[in-house]
């Protein structure tokens, strides 16, 4: 289960976290979390401020494929795939890859790129819609610390489940009390966020064997 950095080849976003800290209030949040036109492609204090394909996911797919040796016709799963970008990016990077994503928003669904119709599917990360071993490789980016700790204990599992042990799995942490509260000033889905060392932790009580790594707010 060892910590690697597989979205070192993803530009960097310069985020307004000042901004957002002023903007943010009980309703952004309630807001942001139904996941809706709001959270992708309105305003910038609810979410993405526009979510839209540029193409930025094709060499993190390319660092996927050959971290986990993925050839065609295996089958991969992204958990949380919004709009399916890395899904579309996934079958660019290895031709014949049956590439697949899963999210809870339905605006992300009917909103998808017409390369992933019928590759997505409406669901919740906690409960995934498929039988045991079904995957050879699952991916969650920056997804499951939406759920609170008892959910994230259940998606770690389900990933497991569903899986044939390649994973991977990115989420919010801090190094520092000061990188904790600047995350916490910006932050709007995130129910479960921790140290590192309190992520691993979890990973060992969840049985979760996958690769992992953080997104940190700097």
């Amino acid at each position: 289960m060892p910590e690697v950095d597989l979205l070192r080849a993803l530009p960097k976003t310069k985020r307004n976290i000042t901004q957002r800290g002023e903007a943010k209030s009980p309703e952004v949040i309630a807001a942001a979390r139904e996941y809706g036109e709001l959270y992708f492609d309105g305003p910038r204090a609810y979410g993405y401020g526009g979510y839209r394909y540029d193409g930025r996911w094709v060499p993190v797919a390319r660092d996927m494929v050959a971290h986990f040796g993925l050839e065609p016709g295996m089958r991969v799963l992204d958990v949380g795939c919004a709009k399916g970008f890395l899904v579309k990016d996934l079958m660019i990077a290895c031709p014949g890859l049956d590439a697949f994503g899963l999210d809870i928003s339905h605006y992300a669904m009917i909103n998808c790129l017409p390369d992933v119709v019928g590759r997505l599917h409406l669901g919740s990360g906690d409960r995934l819609p498929f039988p045991d071993r079904s995957f050879d490789c699952v991916v969650s980016i920056n997804t499951i610390h939406n759920f609170d700790r008892a959910g994230v204990l259940r998606a770690l599992r389900e990933i497991e489940r569903v899986g044939k042990g390649r994973a991977f799995v990115q989420v919010d942490s801090y190094r520092t009390p000061e990188q904790k509260d600047l995350f916490e000033s910006w932050v709007l889905t995130a129910k479960f966020h921790d140290y590192p060392q309190g992520w691993i932790e979890l990973f060992e009580e969840a049985g979760y064997k996958g690769d992992y790594a953080w997104t940190i707010v700097e």
